[in-house]
Formats: structure tokens, sequence, C-alpha cells
């Protein structure tokens, strides 16, 4: 039986990182197509109707909770989220699956076997998705985690960098680079997104387009004309403080 995909997630690379395993794990697969954003991925269900339906639980437009309420027609739907194991609790062991991005092989390949049983036997009696998508919902409404973990591309591939080990993030035209011991990195997220989700703790805004991680400052001195700088830990990285958080360093 020729299986129909359809990826609907709004960072390319993951949804063609995924596509590759797919292909890998699943050689059978017929057509995958994709989409990013919730209301293409709604056209391509209508049009493709596709006998699974991979859904970022974040898009923009409508989420993958949004999409799998219309569903127009019958569907085996596995959501993807970047949320930890407390927010899919809800739904781990019903009919629907997930997957935790960065999906990895090991993980993909269980969803496979269970989407192969679920296609096999078309009979099986299918899960009360509105009942599972409210008990989502009610995980979902907990206080989001700061973020731990930041994705980028290299090349063909999907590096996990820890946020810790991020020297700072600085805003650079549409993208935002996140600089490291090991290199300079680019990511579509933007600077103000970032300082929503990174642990106010750990990570300052020192310049409109700039924040660092204070666990990596070696020492703040002033230069001769009173701005503050900080000079970071194994690195020649010296970085001007604005006058507008300034305030941040007094006590230290």
């Amino acid at each position: 039986m020729t299986v129909t995909v359809l990826i609907a997630d709004d960072e390319p690379e993951l949804g063609r990182d995924l596509e590759r395993q797919l292909r890998l794990l699943w050689p059978e697969l017929g057509s995958i197509h994709h989409a990013s954003d919730g209301h293409e991925a709604l056209r391509s269900l209508a049009t493709m109707r596709p006998a699974v339906a991979f859904l970022d639980i974040r898009m923009p437009g409508l989420t993958g909770l949004d999409v799998s309420r219309r569903l127009p027609h019958s569907c085996h739907v596995v959501f993807v989220t970047a949320y930890d194991q407390y927010a899919v609790e809800a739904f781990e062991r019903e009919a629907v699956d997930y997957l935790l991005k960065p999906v990895r092989e090991e993980r993909l390949l269980t969803t496979v076997e269970r989407l192969r049983r679920r296609l096999a036997a078309p009979d099986r009696s299918t899960p009360d998705l509105a009942a599972l998508l409210a008990r989502l919902d009610r995980a979902l409404a907990q206080p989001e985690p700061h973020l731990e973990w930041l994705r980028v591309s290299v090349g063909e591939r999907i590096r996990l960098i820890a946020a810790a080990e991020a020297l700072f993030f600085r805003s650079e035209d549409k993208y935002t680079t996140i600089h490291t011991l090991d290199g300079e990195f680019l990511i579509r997220t933007p600077l103000k997104e970032l300082e929503a989700r990174l642990d106010p703790r750990h990570f300052w805004r020192i310049h409109r387009n700039c924040i660092v991680n204070v666990r990596q400052i070696h020492s703040v001195t002033r230069d001769f004309r009173g701005r503050l700088l900080l000079t970071l830990r194994d690195t020649d990285h010296t970085l001007a403080v604005s006058r507008s958080y300034a305030d941040k360093f007094r006590q230290m």
C-alpha cells in the first residue's frame, strides 16, 4: 500500500530532515508533501488527502492542534513538538503519536512501526480526538520552560547547541548569530523572541542587538567615555553595554 504523508513545519530544514529520516526508515512511502504553516497544511490535507500528517504544534496562523481539529478527512496524526515530556504525557499512550524535536531516529522508528500497524488495520477504532486535544491544551497551558537547546543548520544537518554554551547572541539583519567557543551559527529566531524564552537569570540584554550569557562574563570595566565593557571567558570578545541596560551591572 502506497502511503502519502504531509509534513507541516514552519522550520523548513527540520521538515527536510524529517523527510530524509522517513525515507530511510520507511522506504515504501509514496509522496511526501510539505506545508510551512497551518493554513497551508489544511489546504494540503484537503487536496492531497494524505494517510499520515506530521503536524508541528507551534506554527504561524493555525497551530498543529488547530489543524487537527479541522481535519477534512480521516488521517493518522503525529504531533511534532519542542516541549518536554510533561506536555505530551496527555497523549503518550493514545492512537495519536508525538515526536519531540529534534527528531531522533530511534524514536521515529517507533512511530513508523505504530503507523504501519494502524494502517494495516483500518477498521481499528479511532481515539476520541476532541478529548485528547482538550487534555493536551491543559498540559500546554503550563508555563513554557526556558529554552535549553538551540537548533542550527550546518549544511544539510541539524546541530544542537546547549543554550549554556552560547557566549552571546547578536542580531544581524533578519538573522541572529549565536557566538560560541566553537564558532558562529545563524538562526532565524528574532532576538526579542529569544529573550522571552531564555532564562532571565543567566541571559541579559545589554544592547538592542545583543544578549549576553552572564555566566560567560569574565570582567566588567569602563572605557574613557564611561561605557561598560564586558570581557568574556576564554575569548577575545569585548562587548559594550548600552546605557539603557547599564543598571543591571551596578550590583556586580
